[in-house]
């Protein structure tokens, strides 16, 4: 979807962004490419997909003027950086150093291949957290299911963030009945040794091949009965985090888990989430996207009104909820790597 508006009197002021639900959004994630070191199975064939010309990605500049009305003129609070992978990007820490006087929580989602040399510089560029993605601890099968052999330097990347200071660290888990469901409790003590949250997700239909299916899911409510089997657990009090959160009783940490297909959380949903083109989605299951770069390369002598305008537009078609289980659900066109995890 292309909005093209005509210039108007500057707006002004902070206010909420507000969709016709009553949801205020405060969380923006924004992919800063499509390109990615890995081949995840469940997110793209072999030989990859097809990559964004450079000079359709959204420069490090543009980001930051995006960003900026976001945070200034609809009170943002969170900003989340993905990809893709985001450490790919060769000016990633210039990214984050233009991001953070921002203020915002400014966190980042990666595979962390590359984090053992990059985390210390990202710490010094002002990222507050990071999230990592690891599907298996066994070395044959994060081989096979990311179709290359990095374990070892994931879990130096994951350490690395640990000794960088960032926190918390959070391991990403997608769990897949027949694939990982068996290495649940084997996580749950790896966060405990290694000092990091690690959260469980339930499969989502955004794989590039479309193998999906509802049979392929584990329940959050069946990962924390068998995590809390052998270390008991209480659940926290619900934020507005995707994930619910439930804290070891014998206080070695926690873990959280986000049902997003069993117990979706659309109702509380405060978040949008930009491509690495410069596509505005209200949701990550949207169909429809809001071409933002086009306004910002337009000349227009009131970009910033505009944008604003644009960004109203699309949050107030925020759809109820993304559907998963209904007859008539349609996928996103793009996979999970295409649109920004």
């Amino acid at each position: 979807m292309t909005i093209t508006l005509a210039p108007q009197p500057t707006l002004g002021g902070t206010r909420e962004l507000v969709d016709g639900y009553g949801r205020v959004h405060r969380d923006l994630r924004i992919s800063i490419t499509d390109r990615c070191n890995f081949r995840c199975t469940y997110c793209m064939p072999a030989e990859g997909l097809p990559t964004l010309p450079q000079d359709d990605v959204l420069t490090a500049a543009e980001l930051t003027r995006i960003a900026t009305v976001f945070v200034e003129h609809f009170g943002f609070t969170s900003i989340r950086l993905t990809g893709g992978e985001p450490t790919v990007r060769a000016d990633l820490v210039d990214i984050v150093a233009g991001l953070a006087p921002l203020g915002t929580d400014l966190s980042l989602t990666t595979n962390g291949s590359r984090l053992g040399r990059l985390a210390p510089r990202l710490a010094d560029a002002g990222l507050n957290r990071v999230n990592v993605s690891l599907d298996s601890l066994r070395r044959d099968r994060f081989a096979l299911t990311t179709r290359r052999d990095a374990l070892d330097e994931v879990l130096a990347g994951i350490r690395a963030a640990v000794a960088a200071g960032f926190s918390p660290v959070k391991v990403n888990v997608v769990v897949t009945r027949g694939v990982n469901d068996d290495e649940i409790e084997n996580f749950a003590r790896f966060g405990r040794d290694e000092g990091v949250v690690v959260r469980f997700i339930e499969f989502m239909p955004l794989d590039a091949d479309n193998r999906w299916d509802r049979q392929s899911v584990v329940p959050s409510a069946e990962i924390v009965d068998r995590i809390n089997d052998l270390f008991p657990l209480e659940a926290l009090t619900a934020t507005s985090s995707p994930a619910t959160v439930h804290r070891y009783l014998d206080g070695g940490g926690e873990i959280g888990v986000i049902g997003s297909v069993t117990e979706p959380f659309c109702g509380s949903c405060d978040r949008v989430r930009l491509t690495a083109e410069g596509q505005l989605r209200s949701c990550l299951f949207s169909t429809e996207e809001t071409d933002l770069r086009t306004i910002l390369r337009s000349g227009s002598d009131h970009p910033t009104d505009q944008l604003q305008r644009a960004i109203e537009a699309t949050v107030a078609s925020k759809w109820a909820g993304h559907g998963i289980t209904a007859v008539n659900f349609t996928r996103p066109a793009r996979s999970m790597s295409q649109i920004g995890g």
